[in-house]
Protein backbone atom coordinates (compact mmCIF):
# COMPACT_ATOMS: atom_id res chain seq x y z
CA UNK A 1 0.00 0.00 0.00
CA UNK A 2 1.36 3.21 -0.92
CA UNK A 3 2.42 6.09 1.62
CA UNK A 4 -0.59 8.88 1.51
CA UNK A 5 1.85 11.15 2.98
CA UNK A 6 4.39 10.09 -0.35
CA UNK A 7 4.79 13.26 -2.76
CA UNK A 8 4.34 12.39 -6.53
CA UNK A 9 7.22 13.57 -9.06
CA UNK A 10 5.16 16.63 -9.73
CA UNK A 11 4.54 17.30 -6.41
CA UNK A 12 8.31 17.44 -6.39
CA UNK A 13 8.84 19.59 -9.12
CA UNK A 14 6.22 22.06 -7.68
CA UNK A 15 7.98 21.90 -4.02
CA UNK A 16 11.43 22.82 -6.60
CA UNK A 17 9.56 25.80 -7.75
CA UNK A 18 8.69 27.16 -4.58
CA UNK A 19 11.99 26.66 -3.01
CA UNK A 20 14.49 28.13 -6.43
CA UNK A 21 11.65 31.14 -6.42
CA UNK A 22 12.48 32.03 -2.62
CA UNK A 23 16.08 31.81 -3.27
CA UNK A 24 15.65 33.85 -6.45
CA UNK A 25 13.91 36.49 -4.29
CA UNK A 26 16.12 36.65 -1.50
CA UNK A 27 18.57 37.35 -4.54
CA UNK A 28 16.73 40.08 -5.85
CA UNK A 29 16.25 41.61 -2.62
CA UNK A 30 19.98 41.74 -1.63
CA UNK A 31 21.11 42.87 -4.79
CA UNK A 32 18.35 45.44 -4.62
CA UNK A 33 19.96 46.88 -1.24
CA UNK A 34 23.66 46.55 -3.13
CA UNK A 35 22.00 48.43 -5.94
CA UNK A 36 21.68 51.36 -4.19
CA UNK A 37 24.66 50.89 -1.81
CA UNK A 38 26.62 50.56 -5.18
CA UNK A 39 28.46 54.14 -4.10
CA UNK A 40 30.62 52.65 -1.27
CA UNK A 41 30.24 49.66 -2.46
CA UNK A 42 32.27 49.58 -5.32
CA UNK A 43 34.83 52.69 -3.55
CA UNK A 44 35.77 50.30 -0.89
CA UNK A 45 34.88 46.57 -2.46
CA UNK A 46 34.55 46.15 -6.53
CA UNK A 47 37.81 48.57 -6.48
CA UNK A 48 39.39 47.88 -3.59
CA UNK A 49 41.74 45.95 -5.31
CA UNK A 50 42.56 48.23 -7.58
CA UNK A 51 44.23 51.20 -5.03
CA UNK A 52 47.28 51.16 -4.15
CA UNK A 53 45.77 51.83 -0.19
CA UNK A 54 44.16 48.27 -0.07
CA UNK A 55 44.78 46.52 2.93
CA UNK A 56 46.51 43.87 1.03
CA UNK A 57 48.91 45.95 -0.56
CA UNK A 58 49.75 47.54 2.70
CA UNK A 59 49.90 44.32 4.53
CA UNK A 60 52.70 43.29 1.91
CA UNK A 61 54.31 46.74 1.76
CA UNK A 62 54.98 45.58 5.49
CA UNK A 63 56.12 42.33 5.35
CA UNK A 64 58.99 43.18 2.23
CA UNK A 65 59.78 45.79 4.63
CA UNK A 66 60.28 43.78 7.61
CA UNK A 67 62.30 41.01 5.79
CA UNK A 68 64.81 43.81 4.53
CA UNK A 69 63.62 44.23 0.93
CA UNK A 70 61.53 47.34 0.73
CA UNK A 71 62.43 47.39 -3.13
CA UNK A 72 59.65 45.05 -3.32
CA UNK A 73 56.72 47.06 -2.33
CA UNK A 74 54.12 47.44 -4.25
CA UNK A 75 53.82 51.43 -4.84
CA UNK A 76 51.92 51.79 -7.60
CA UNK A 77 49.05 49.76 -9.79
CA UNK A 78 50.13 51.18 -13.79
CA UNK A 79 46.22 51.03 -15.15
CA UNK A 80 43.23 53.19 -15.53
CA UNK A 81 39.42 51.60 -15.96
CA UNK A 82 37.53 53.12 -18.74
CA UNK A 83 33.74 52.36 -19.69
CA UNK A 84 33.93 51.81 -23.65
CA UNK A 85 30.04 51.14 -24.64
CA UNK A 86 27.18 53.71 -24.02
CA UNK A 87 24.91 51.50 -21.65
CA UNK A 88 28.60 50.05 -20.19
CA UNK A 89 28.42 51.62 -17.00
CA UNK A 90 24.92 50.80 -15.97
CA UNK A 91 25.40 47.36 -16.77
CA UNK A 92 28.08 47.23 -14.58
CA UNK A 93 25.92 48.48 -11.73
CA UNK A 94 23.68 45.61 -12.77
CA UNK A 95 26.25 43.12 -12.59
CA UNK A 96 28.39 44.17 -9.58
CA UNK A 97 24.61 44.44 -7.44
CA UNK A 98 23.83 41.05 -9.13
CA UNK A 99 27.38 39.52 -7.59
CA UNK A 100 27.02 40.60 -4.00
CA UNK A 101 23.78 40.24 -4.03
CA UNK A 102 24.34 36.19 -5.07
CA UNK A 103 27.40 36.25 -2.35
CA UNK A 104 25.16 37.83 0.29
CA UNK A 105 22.38 35.86 -0.30
CA UNK A 106 24.12 32.39 -0.46
CA UNK A 107 23.05 30.88 2.83
CA UNK A 108 19.38 31.88 2.76
CA UNK A 109 19.81 30.26 -1.24
CA UNK A 110 21.92 27.35 0.21
CA UNK A 111 19.32 26.76 2.79
CA UNK A 112 16.43 26.55 0.56
CA UNK A 113 17.66 24.20 -1.27
CA UNK A 114 18.70 21.73 1.61
CA UNK A 115 15.13 22.12 2.64
CA UNK A 116 13.97 20.33 -0.51
CA UNK A 117 16.90 17.92 -0.09
CA UNK A 118 16.49 16.80 3.50
CA UNK A 119 12.82 15.48 3.59
CA UNK A 120 14.37 12.54 1.20
CA UNK A 121 17.30 11.60 3.78
CA UNK A 122 16.70 8.65 6.09
CA UNK A 123 16.88 9.81 9.76
CA UNK A 124 20.07 8.77 10.13
CA UNK A 125 21.58 10.38 7.67
CA UNK A 126 19.70 13.61 8.46
CA UNK A 127 21.03 13.57 11.82
CA UNK A 128 24.28 12.65 10.50
CA UNK A 129 24.42 15.72 8.10
CA UNK A 130 22.90 18.67 11.04
CA UNK A 131 24.90 21.36 10.57
CA UNK A 132 25.38 21.14 6.61
CA UNK A 133 23.74 24.51 5.59
CA UNK A 134 26.39 26.42 8.31
CA UNK A 135 29.34 24.28 7.05
CA UNK A 136 28.70 25.32 3.40
CA UNK A 137 27.87 28.54 4.02
CA UNK A 138 30.94 28.98 6.23
CA UNK A 139 33.20 27.47 3.99
CA UNK A 140 32.44 29.70 0.85
CA UNK A 141 32.34 32.79 2.52
CA UNK A 142 36.29 31.51 3.92
CA UNK A 143 36.96 31.27 0.13
CA UNK A 144 35.14 34.48 -0.93
CA UNK A 145 37.48 36.30 1.57
CA UNK A 146 40.43 34.06 0.76
CA UNK A 147 39.71 35.25 -3.21
CA UNK A 148 38.84 38.66 -2.78
CA UNK A 149 41.84 39.57 -0.55
CA UNK A 150 44.95 37.48 -1.64
CA UNK A 151 44.22 36.07 -4.74
CA UNK A 152 42.25 39.00 -6.82
CA UNK A 153 44.75 41.83 -5.18
CA UNK A 154 47.82 39.51 -6.43
CA UNK A 155 46.80 38.88 -10.04
CA UNK A 156 45.24 42.31 -10.47
CA UNK A 157 48.99 43.70 -9.40
CA UNK A 158 50.79 41.54 -11.51
CA UNK A 159 48.46 41.92 -14.82
CA UNK A 160 48.47 45.98 -14.01
CA UNK A 161 52.00 46.12 -13.68
CA UNK A 162 53.00 43.59 -16.76
CA UNK A 163 54.42 45.91 -19.73
CA UNK A 164 55.79 44.81 -22.25
CA UNK A 165 56.72 48.02 -23.60
CA UNK A 166 56.89 51.48 -21.55
CA UNK A 167 55.06 52.50 -25.07
CA UNK A 168 52.10 50.56 -24.22
CA UNK A 169 49.56 52.08 -21.54
CA UNK A 170 47.81 49.40 -19.65
CA UNK A 171 43.74 51.24 -20.08
CA UNK A 172 41.53 48.60 -19.23
CA UNK A 173 37.35 47.88 -19.48
CA UNK A 174 35.73 47.98 -16.36
CA UNK A 175 33.69 45.31 -17.48
CA UNK A 176 37.07 43.11 -18.09
CA UNK A 177 38.51 44.18 -14.34
CA UNK A 178 34.81 42.96 -13.04
CA UNK A 179 34.65 39.93 -14.64
CA UNK A 180 38.47 39.03 -13.57
CA UNK A 181 37.43 39.88 -10.02
CA UNK A 182 33.92 37.82 -9.81
CA UNK A 183 35.76 34.79 -11.79
CA UNK A 184 38.87 35.02 -9.14
CA UNK A 185 36.39 35.24 -5.87
CA UNK A 186 33.63 32.96 -6.16
CA UNK A 187 36.46 30.42 -8.06
CA UNK A 188 37.65 30.47 -4.78
CA UNK A 189 34.58 29.99 -3.11
CA UNK A 190 33.63 26.76 -4.45
CA UNK A 191 37.15 25.72 -4.63
CA UNK A 192 37.09 25.54 -0.70
CA UNK A 193 34.05 23.58 -0.57
CA UNK A 194 36.38 20.42 -0.72
CA UNK A 195 35.30 19.48 2.65
CA UNK A 196 32.03 18.61 2.34
CA UNK A 197 32.83 17.19 -0.99
CA UNK A 198 34.76 15.03 0.18
CA UNK A 199 32.58 14.38 3.43
CA UNK A 200 29.66 13.31 1.05
CA UNK A 201 31.86 11.47 -1.26
CA UNK A 202 32.66 9.11 1.84
CA UNK A 203 29.23 8.85 3.05
CA UNK A 204 27.92 7.03 -0.03
CA UNK A 205 31.58 5.34 -0.44
CA UNK A 206 33.43 6.57 -3.08
CA UNK A 207 36.35 8.29 -1.52
CA UNK A 208 38.30 6.74 1.75
CA UNK A 209 40.75 7.89 3.97
CA UNK A 210 43.43 5.75 2.57
CA UNK A 211 42.59 6.96 -0.99
CA UNK A 212 43.15 10.19 -0.25
CA UNK A 213 46.62 9.68 1.42
CA UNK A 214 48.00 7.73 -1.20
CA UNK A 215 46.93 10.15 -3.80
CA UNK A 216 48.20 13.02 -1.83
CA UNK A 217 51.45 13.50 -3.91
CA UNK A 218 48.57 13.69 -6.60
CA UNK A 219 46.74 16.23 -4.83
CA UNK A 220 50.15 18.20 -4.59
CA UNK A 221 50.02 18.19 -8.13
CA UNK A 222 46.95 19.61 -9.02
CA UNK A 223 46.38 22.14 -6.40
CA UNK A 224 49.71 23.69 -7.85
CA UNK A 225 48.16 23.44 -11.20
CA UNK A 226 45.21 25.20 -10.37
CA UNK A 227 46.73 27.68 -8.60
CA UNK A 228 49.09 28.52 -11.66
CA UNK A 229 46.12 29.10 -13.48
CA UNK A 230 44.44 31.29 -11.17
CA UNK A 231 47.13 33.58 -10.25
CA UNK A 232 49.91 35.81 -11.67
CA UNK A 233 53.23 33.46 -13.18
CA UNK A 234 54.96 33.63 -9.85
CA UNK A 235 56.32 31.78 -7.27
CA UNK A 236 54.87 33.33 -4.30
CA UNK A 237 51.51 34.14 -5.59
CA UNK A 238 51.09 30.47 -6.06
CA UNK A 239 53.01 29.40 -3.06
CA UNK A 240 49.92 31.32 -1.09
CA UNK A 241 47.17 30.37 -3.09
CA UNK A 242 48.43 26.75 -2.54
CA UNK A 243 48.85 26.80 0.80
CA UNK A 244 45.21 26.94 2.15
CA UNK A 245 44.14 24.66 -0.41
CA UNK A 246 46.97 21.86 0.81
CA UNK A 247 45.24 22.79 4.25
CA UNK A 248 41.84 21.54 3.09
CA UNK A 249 42.78 18.95 1.74
CA UNK A 250 44.04 17.69 4.96
CA UNK A 251 41.17 18.81 6.62
CA UNK A 252 39.22 16.82 4.00
CA UNK A 253 41.05 13.76 5.33
CA UNK A 254 40.42 14.34 9.02
CA UNK A 255 36.56 14.63 7.78
CA UNK A 256 37.22 11.14 5.52
CA UNK A 257 38.64 9.48 8.68
CA UNK A 258 36.17 10.52 11.05
CA UNK A 259 32.77 9.68 8.71
CA UNK A 260 34.31 6.15 7.81
CA UNK A 261 35.15 5.23 11.82
CA UNK A 262 31.19 6.30 11.98
CA UNK A 263 30.18 3.95 9.39
CA UNK A 264 32.39 1.25 10.91
CA UNK A 265 31.04 1.51 14.84
CA UNK A 266 27.97 1.60 12.75
CA UNK A 267 28.28 -1.83 11.84
CA UNK A 268 29.99 -3.10 14.45
CA UNK A 269 26.57 -2.09 16.69
CA UNK A 270 24.59 -2.86 13.95
CA UNK A 271 22.21 -6.84 15.13
CA UNK A 272 23.83 -9.98 13.50
CA UNK A 273 21.02 -11.40 11.32
CA UNK A 274 20.55 -15.31 10.85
Amino acid sequence: MSDPKEMSFLDHLEELRWHVIRGGIAIIITSIVAFFFMDVIFKYVVLGPARVDFITYRMLNKLVTFAGQPQLAIDKINFTLQSRTLSGQFTMHLTAAGVVGLVVAFPYVFWEIWRFIKPGLHIKEARSSTGAVFWVSLLFMMGILFGFFVVSPLSIQFLANYQLSELIENQFDVNSYISTLTTLTLSCGVMFQLPMLVYVLTKIGIVTPSFLRNYRRHSIVIILIIAAIITPPDVMSQLLVSMPLFLLYEVSIWVSAIEVRKLKKKLANAPILN
